[in-house]
């Protein structure tokens, strides 16, 4: 009777290693790497985040950059047992990884005094890489004299604003003028394929509101020269009145200026206060 005791409880064990094998597995499997670097071989994800659209200031070596668009965050422990790296040893092996995608460092070093930066205080190293078509930026904080490191990403994309044509209406009669984020190509008045449905919702308010007349604003940031900024913000400007036109909107319903740089709305000193200065505004006429 006692042996069969024996069998039943070495096969109890027997099962609950298993498990416990299979549980082991599906937690390391729970994160994975972003899909432009990886962690070093020796470490493990311990956290992991990932947002469609998010902003993050990188330490540039005076002071900070913001950057937006999709990021992408990782937090790294050494696994058990395995030989740890210095912090140098980290800090190198992802600058190197830069510089081999044929990508800049922008800082590589202790960071100290800069409030701006999320890790200041520590060692970092922080690159861009210019990859199919993408500008990414990346920032590698090692800590706890190598046993631990922060990977983030942040892969830059333009301003995107989901707007309605009832929020913009309502705008309109609250405020007599709205902003509007719409992505042209660098430099020129082509409209990006992406702020298409922009522009649909206006024309959409437009017919739901017969006797409604607006007129279209462009505005620039301060990089550049004025005077091209201003000529560019007013092709801007027509090219919107064309889309709009172009879906049976009547003209004479329509105005375009540009503005150029003339009519900042936010710090031209920051990267973040330059994306909110280049904007097209539809005012209620």
């Amino acid at each position: 009777m006692d042996n069969k005791i024996k069998k039943i409880w070495r096969i109890c064990l027997i099962c609950l290693t298993v498990l416990g094998a299979f549980s082991m597995a599906g937690a390391q499997s729970e994160f994975k790497d972003t899909p432009y670097f990886t962690g070093m071989p020796s470490y493990k994800i311990g956290d992991a985040s990932d947002q469609e659209f998010a902003d993050y200031r990188f330490y540039n070596g005076k002071d900070c950059t913001t950057v937006e668009g999709k990021k992408h965050h990782r937090a790294y422990t050494l696994r058990e047992n395995a030989k740890q790296a210095s912090e140098l040893q980290i800090s190198r092996n992802y600058a190197n990884a830069v510089k081999n995608m044929g990508g800049t460092i922008v800082f590589e070093g202790e960071c100290s005094g800069a409030d701006c930066a999320e890790n200041c205080g520590y060692r970092m190293m922080v690159g861009k890489v210019i990859k199919g078509g993408n500008e990414l930026w990346v920032e590698i904080v090692p800590f706890n004299g190598g046993g631990d490191y922060y990977l983030t990403v942040i892969v830059k994309e333009a301003m995107k604003q989901d707007v309605t044509a009832s929020s913009m209406l309502d705008a309109l009669n609250r405020d007599g003028h709205i902003a509007l984020y719409i992505n042209f190509d660098t430099g020129k008045s082509t409209i990006k394929p992406e702020s298409k449905p922009i522009i649909n919702q206006i024309v959409e308010m437009l017919k739901a509101n017969p006797k409604l007349n607006i007129g279209v604003e462009g505005h620039t940031d301060n990089v550049g020269n004025p005077k091209s900024n201003k000529t560019l913000s007013d092709d801007r400007a027509k090219a919107v009145v064309s889309a709009i036109v172009a879906q049976g909107i009547d003209a004479k319903r329509l105005s375009a200026v540009g503005y150029g740089q003339d009519k900042p709305i936010a710090d031209n000193k920051t990267e973040e206060g330059r994306a909110k200065n280049r904007r097209v505004e539809l005012v209620k006429k």
